[in-house]
Parts: C-alpha cells; sequence; structure tokens
C-alpha cells in the first residue's frame, strides 16, 4: 500500500485528489497539509473533500508528519512546492508536483533537489494533454516551415499564473522540434501596427474568464486551410487521477526527475 500525503490539500485540486485517492486501489492518504494562517487547519480532510470524515486533520507543517510517507502530492504555489520539495529531499521521500509558473531559478533549485529522491514534475497530470503533447511534437515536425503556430489557452479568473504551464510546455515542445529558440520566437500579444507576422513566430495566448476548468488548442495556419487540435477539461479529476497515477509510478522508480511523459511510456 503506498502512503501518500496531499499538500494544498483544502484547495480545489487538493479536495479532487482526496477524493480519488479514497477510490483508487493501492493507495492510502496518511496526511494532509495548508499553508499556515489558513482557516482549515485541523479540520477534517476527508470532509473538506466532500467524501466522509477519514480521521485525517489537515496539518500546516509537513515535517510534523513526513515520515509516515512515501510520496508527496503537491499543488500549491511555486514558494511552497519548493518547501515541500526540500522537506522530501531532507527525509528522502518521493514527490509529484503540478504546480506552475516557476521562475528558471526555482526549476534549477527543484532539478538539483531532485538528484537525490524521486521526483516527477508536471504541467498537466491529464493523460489526454499527455497523448496531445506527443501529437504536436509530429505535427509540428511536418507543418512548421509552410504553417503559422499560435497556442491559445483558457483558464478560470482565479489562475495566478499567464500563460499557463501547459501552454508554455506546448511551446517548449514545439521549439524544440521545429529548432527554433522560444525566447527569441514566442509572441504573448499583439496590439497596433506590428506589421505583417514573421514565419518563426510561435503565437502564445492567454484567456481568462469565469469557472473555466482549462482549455488548449494549438493551431497550424497555412494558406487556404489550418490544423487545430484541442484540448478541453471538463473538471479537475483528468488532473487528480493522472497525479494519482503518478504517485504509484514514481515510487518504484530510480532516483531522479520525471515527467508525466514517463510514468505513461508516451518517451
Amino acid at each position: 500500500m503506498i502512503k501518500v500525503i496531499v499538500t494544498g490539500a483544502a484547495g480545489r485540486m487538493g479536495n479532487r485528489i482526496i477524493s480519488i485517492i479514497n477510490e483508487t486501489e493501492g493507495i492510502n492518504l496518511v496526511g494532509a497539509t495548508e499553508k499556515r494562517g489558513s482557516k482549515s487547519i485541523g479540520k477534517d480532510s476527508g470532509e473538506l473533500a466532500g467524501i466522509g470524515k477519514n480521521n485525517i486533520s489537515i496539518s500546516d507543517d509537513i515535517t510534523e508528519i513526513i515520515k509516515g510517507c512515501d510520496v508527496i502530492i503537491d499543488f500549491t504555489s511555486p514558494a511552497s512546492s519548493l518547501e515541500n520539495l526540500y522537506a522530501a529531499a531532507e527525509e528522502k521521500k518521493a514527490i509529484v508536483i503540478g504546480t506552475t509558473g516557476f521562475s528558471d531559478e526555482q526549476l534549477k533549485k527543484i532539478r538539483d533537489l531532485s538528484k537525490e529522491i524521486r521526483c516527477i514534475l508536471s504541467p498537466n497530470m491529464s493523460v489526454g494533454v499527455n497523448v496531445m503533447f506527443k501529437v504536436i511534437r509530429d505535427m509540428a515536425n511536418i507543418l512548421a516551415d509552410e504553417y503559422d503556430i499560435e497556442i491559445i489557452e483558457v483558464h478560470h479568473r482565479f489562475k495566478k499564473d499567464a500563460p499557463s504551464g501547459t501552454a508554455m510546455r506546448m511551446a517548449e515542445i514545439i521549439a524544440d522540434s521545429v529548432k527554433r529558440n522560444l525566447s527569441k520566437v514566442a509572441v504573448y500579444s499583439r496590439k497596433g501596427d506590428i506589421g505583417e507576422r514573421k514565419k518563426e513566430e510561435i503565437g502564445i495566448q492567454t484567456i481568462r474568464a469565469g469557472d473555466i476548468v482549462g482549455e488548449h488548442t494549438v493551431m497550424f495556419g497555412g494558406l487556404g486551410e489550418r490544423l487545430e487540435i484541442t484540448h478541453k477539461a471538463q473538471s479537475r479529476d483528468n488532473f487528480a487521477r493522472g497525479a494519482v497515477k503518478a504517485a504509484l509510478w514514481i515510487v518504484g522508480m530510480p532516483h531522479g526527475i520525471y515527467d508525466m511523459q514517463d510514468v505513461l511510456g508516451l518517451r
């Protein structure tokens, strides 16, 4: 039985992860945390997740409960995720990180810390999105020289980082496939008399509205036709299921950093 701690346990993703753990064989919730000062500290994590009382109270200090787990599932914020990763590294615990919005410096710290533990870092845990990652690499390789590439991402009004980590990962995959330097060709907005679109541009556009869970479209626009591939998330459960699948997978792997492409065998 894999023993797991869920961080950000009172949040939207944390609630769904706890619910999915509850219905998944081979994995058991042994701890739950929230940020210091949260009104959820001390409350029953099962009741907050809507699955009934599970006698796992929400803590504000992961170091007090980490020894009893095999793996941590973390969907919080960049700063909190780094704190939890430091705690995981100290105790040699595996960790699954679905947080987005990391700076380059923070990503370097994650890679350095992950050398001595098992870590999955993925901007999107959805099986469908990770299949889409694989497909757009092939599409870009075939089409990019003659087709303009645009990425459009849509999320709820509460999302704090933009563009989404998923959109940026899509842009990185495409740029790598077509041998372009993303930092030089990415275009994040357009306004005014900007002139004709440059052939090498990779557009990444952001929309925030309402309670949209998440939508990503990659458009390959040619003269006389266009191809679009879109993923729409109807609920957070697909991300939660992917995170739980990743937690079950990572515990038995060698030390190092992985992503959902590794978990799903898509490489």
